[in-house]
């Protein structure tokens, strides 16, 4: 067990902030999945309002940290490593936004199609990424961020295996091809909401080994 804090001081912003961006990211994926249960369930979106606060939201964390780390000399963690979780979690609800995106301009086209599958690994990936930055404040066992990183890994590779089978639908089935262009593009973005999580872990695995 290490405790970054007690290392290199007590400062607390950039922890706050680095969960409050984690938390952002969440709350954007918790966004996408009432979105597509409201999909399934046959209703219609109207706004994407949610979707662009988060993310905008995130950005203004983003650019906190920033101005932080040129006001601040010394920082509880390595500067680089700051900007890059941070560059990383953002990633996470702008990519979300882009789907959110995607379905307002035609929402006829998933409206009663099942996404369960998709919102189980969308929610155990972003609650994942939650867990692992706030356990940077006070400190984590290697061995606890090696198990949560690879349960991120695993998520992944859930989702790489089911874009796979949603794909082979796709091509195989009879579908006009506006729909297969949309589903297709609809699937490769869900997949990367997830991808983005898994890098976001994999950085802070990186910090967690760093001051170990």
């Amino acid at each position: 067990m290490f405790s970054i804090g007690k290392i290199l001081g007590h400062d607390e912003t950039f922890f706050d902030l680095l969960e409050q961006s984690a938390q952002q990211a969440d709350s954007s994926v918790h966004h996408l999945v009432e979105l597509l249960e409201k999909l399934e369930r046959g209703d219609s979106p109207q706004s994407l309002d949610v979707f662009a606060q988060s993310r905008r939201e995130d950005k203004r964390i983003t650019q906190e940290l920033t101005e932080a780390l040129s006001t601040t000399f010394i920082t509880p963690l390595e500067r680089e490593d700051i900007q890059a979780l941070a560059a990383s979690l953002y990633r996470i609800p702008k990519t979300v936004e882009k789907i959110g995106e995607r379905i307002l301009i035609c929402p006829q086209e998933v409206q009663g199609r099942s996404f369960r599958k998709q919102v189980a690994l969308l929610d155990q990936a972003a609650e994942t990424v939650l867990a692992m930055v706030k356990q940077l404040r006070n400190g984590t066992n290697i061995e606890t961020a090696r198990q949560m990183n690879a349960r991120l890994q695993a998520i992944e590779g859930d989702a790489d295996n089911l874009e796979f089978e949603l794909l082979r639908d796709l091509y195989q089935g009879d579908y006009g091809t506006k729909q297969l262009m949309f589903l297709r593009d609809l699937y490769e973005l869900l997949e990367k909401v997830i991808d983005r999580c898994r890098d976001a872990g994999n950085v802070v695995l990186q910090i967690v080994l760093k001051y170990s």
